[in-house]
């Protein structure tokens, strides 16, 4: 099972870029491509597990990333990652 998963995800790089959210926030304009991704993932409503498991990294690669997003958004929380992607300002 493992293999396959691994071969589906070689074969889905292959085809092309993944798309590109067209209405990312300006705030998330200044986070590498990972840290992006794991925003992303968290404004879906992911778990940081189901984000480890679609990025194929450990739970703590996940915690790790979405603590330099809090730090360079000036944030503390996943709810505040919604609040800009939205427009709000986070309390």
């Amino acid at each position: 099972p493992w293999l396959r998963r691994v071969e589906a995800a070689v074969a889905a790089r292959a085809a092309g870029p993944a798309p590109v959210p067209s209405a990312e926030p300006d705030g998330l304009a200044g986070l590498a491509s990972m840290e992006r991704q794991v925003a992303a993932l968290v404004m879906e409503g992911a778990t940081n597990r189901e984000i480890a498991a679609r990025l194929f990294v450990s739970v703590k690669t996940v915690e790790a990333t979405l603590t330099r997003v809090y730090r360079k958004l000036g944030i503390r929380s996943r709810v505040d990652i919604v609040r800009l992607a939205a427009g709000r300002r986070p309390d």
